[in-house]
């Protein structure tokens, strides 16, 4: 038995000059929440589809439940599921359909499939749409099938690409807490991406920054943001390129970083470094419209090691669909 989930040495993906993901060495313990977390571009996605034997590698290795991702691809297969950034459901089809024919590909005993269909939609709370047709599903009602359906032939690891991309806070809310309950109950390792932060922050248990194809930090949530230290001063300013030019000649500020109209100062005992970023403002003639004193966040991280902030991008519709039709009909 394989001691850890997934295990990678010097992975890397070339595509002619460009290096998608750059000798990535990383370990992922059994039954944890881990996340990938960097900007549209970085390498997650082309680091995920390597693990789950949709990519080769150009170089390097990696085991996934101990099985090799180039020698033993089949049984890679067989011991994960994944669930797309893009819905990849037939709508003409009913829930158990799908299912069915999911469980059918991944040769599931017909005298199984049942039982654990209806295990699968009561986890996710879908047992009145079971025979419904897919069309007829909200886009939150989608994710939590397509989550049951790769869950139905019971892997050990399940790959989560942007799972709540594009849906409302609420359905977000309550799509994590399903995650959360896989987790909890069944032991089954996450792997995810997300570009919402506050995401990684509440459900990983450890997360990995890429950027530029490159891990650049790794660790628990609460621990990289205990390492930044401080507090954070958010000062909502009129002229907020001036402001951030301003604050960072003071030796107390240790970075100040502007996004949109608002600028995010770090800083030690920031409540008492308040009254001097005021009085330096109204000195300059810098408008504040408001300022707000917190904690670092996991936002603060990401920005602490890349330099920005993540922007959520829509991904081209039906790209899941085409990449699992790769996935599982290419000749390898």
């Amino acid at each position: 038995m394989a001691s850890n989930a997934i295990e990678t040495r010097e992975l890397s993906k070339n595509y002619k000059e460009l290096k998608a993901v750059d000798k990535v060495s990383l370990v992922v313990e059994k039954g944890t929440i881990f996340g990938l977390l960097g900007p549209n571009g970085a390498g997650k996605t082309t680091l995920i589809s390597m693990l789950v034997t949709m990519r080769k590698p150009s170089g390097g290795s990696a085991k996934v439940n101990g099985f090799d991702i180039e020698r033993e691809a089949g049984k890679v297969r067989e011991s994960i599921g994944i669930v797309f950034q893009d819905q990849s459901l037939d709508d003409e089809l009913t829930a158990k359909e799908n299912l069915e024919m999911h469980a059918a590909m991944y040769n599931v005993p017909k005298g199984e499939r049942r039982k654990r269909i209806e295990g699968m939609v009561k986890l996710v709370g879908l047992e009145e749409q079971l025979n419904k047709e897919v069309k007829t599903f909200s886009g939150g009602m989608k994710r939590r099938l397509e989550i049951a359906r790769g869950l139905v032939h019971h892997p050990k690891i399940l790959f989560l690409d942007e799972p709540t991309i594009g849906l409302d806070p609420q359905t977000r809310t309550s799509i994590w807490d399903y995650i959360k309950k896989l987790n909890r109950e069944k032991g089954i390792t996450i792997i995810l991406t997300t570009h919402y932060m506050d995401e990684a922050d509440s459900v990983c248990g450890k997360v990995a920054i890429i950027d530029h194809g490159k891990i650049i930090a790794e660790g628990g949530p609460k621990q990289m943001k205990n390492e930044l230290g401080g507090d954070v001063v958010s000062i909502e300013c009129a002229n907020s390129e001036k402001c951030r030019k301003q604050l960072e000649g003071f030796a107390w500020v240790k970075n100040a970083v502007k996004h949109g109209g608002t600028v995010d100062a770090r800083v030690e005992k920031g409540e008492e470094k308040i009254p001097k970023i005021l009085a330096f403002a109204a000195k300059k003639g810098i408008m504040v419209k408001s300022v707000s004193l917190r904690k670092p966040s996991l936002d603060d991280v990401f920005i602490h090691y890349t330099g920005r902030t993540i922007r959520e991008q829509e991904a081209s519709p039906g790209a899941a669909m085409r990449l699992r039709r790769k996935a599982w009909g290419q000749k390898r």
